[in-house]
């Protein structure tokens, strides 16, 4: 096993019951469906239409993401470093779907450069051992586009690393995840001949907060208010941005 391989982003994924609960925690309940949407409008917005595009789904987990855009047209190749949550995946796909799951890792994608019209990477950075070669990656097997999120340095999400990171030293169970500035993306990008376009940020508070009050009224309400004082733009989390190929690379 390689050093990336004992890292907790394979190990953790790699067990079934992590896979087998995956959605119902990440995704479960009034506010899990709240987030779901919003995730899937902005790929909507970021992507543009789909229909015949060739996207590839960097670290696809159970698929979430992969099959809204099969749905919508587009041919899907998924890849993930867990066998698990790809097992998940595949019993979802439907009959004629235009989409294909397959083990990869997102460190060294089998796939030629620009393979791809687009490609998609959600809730990788933050855990990947080397994000910085993730990045070249997506970029590389990119033609046009780059669709990558990320939880924001500015915002509460820094507190809440620092927290599990000092929690998974002490041997807990969690994901010590980490988290970025906006500039330290768009520099590594720009490195890859990308260029950010458009950038979305979806809450001022924390997603727990949003869950543990279960009203999609209230999450609503709050976050346009926070909106609306300048709160969303300066600490909004997790970040989503989406990056074009310059003319020139």
């Amino acid at each position: 096993m390689s050093q990336d391989q004992d890292h907790y982003s394979y190990t953790l994924y790699a067990d079934p019951a992590t896979a087998k609960n995956f959605d119902a925690r990440r995704f479960g309940g009034p506010i899990g469906d709240l987030v779901a949407s919003q995730q899937a409008a902005v790929l909507n917005e970021f992507l543009g239409p789909v229909a015949g595009r060739s996207i590839l789904d960097v670290g696809t987990g159970t698929g979430r993401a992969a099959l809204l855009l099969a749905a919508a047209g587009a041919i899907v190749t998924g890849v993930d470093a867990s066998e698990e949550m790809l097992a998940i995946a595949r019993t979802r796909v439907q009959p004629g779907q235009p989409i294909t799951f397959a083990h990869g890792d997102a460190h060294a994608l089998a796939f030629a450069d620009r393979s791809f019209d687009m490609a998609v990477s959600l809730r990788v950075l933050m855990h990947t051992p080397r994000w910085r070669q993730c990045v070249a990656e997506l970029c590389r097997v990119s033609r046009h586009r780059v669709v990558l999120d990320f939880p924001s340095a500015r915002s509460i999400a820094l507190a809440q690393s620092l927290g599990r990171k000092v929690l998974h030293a002490a041997g807990g169970r969690t994901e010590p995840y980490r988290v970025f500035l906006d500039s330290t993306i768009e520099h590594e990008i720009a490195k890859h001949g990308f260029r950010v376009r458009s950038v979305n940020r979806q809450f001022v508070l924390p997603i727990a907060l949003h869950k543990t009050i279960g009203s999609p009224g209230v999450t609503t309400r709050s976050e346009r208010l926070l909106e609306k004082v300048g709160l969303l733009r300066a600490v909004g989390s997790p970040v989503t941005l989406v990056a074009e190929r310059c003319a020139s690379s």
